[in-house]
């Protein structure tokens, strides 16, 4: 290969790590406003004793509690639950959501 042809890859794997990088920053703008517009509805939706406990229960299971958010919203948007939970209703809640699962242990003989 010659020196302009190496220049014009170069340029092009440049413009594409650009472009990528361009991409990635809209992505992370986009993923940072859909959740300041959840943690608004949420400020709505739950007082802040609840609103702690979820905060706590994200850094234990943070894919349930990120299930668990999206299901409140709906809910209260809907008008299917009232609002604001408090801490009680929402530790019922979650009462009810772990009743539903089993965990199973296994024992080596």
């Amino acid at each position: 290969m010659s020196e302009e042809e190496l220049e014009a890859l170069r340029k092009r794997r440049m413009l594409e790590l650009q472009q990528r990088m361009v991409e990635e920053q809209k992505q992370a703008q986009a993923r940072q406003q859909l959740e300041g517009q959840k943690q608004a509805l949420l400020r709505r939706i739950l007082t802040p004793e609840a609103r702690s406990r979820l905060t706590n229960l994200k850094m234990v299971k943070p894919e349930f509690t990120n299930q668990l958010e999206l299901q409140l919203i709906q809910l209260a948007q809907q008008g299917r639950i009232a609002v604001p939970i408090t801490d009680e209703q929402l530790k019922e809640l979650l009462v009810k959501l772990q009743s539903g699962r089993r965990d199973y242990k296994i024992r080596r003989v």
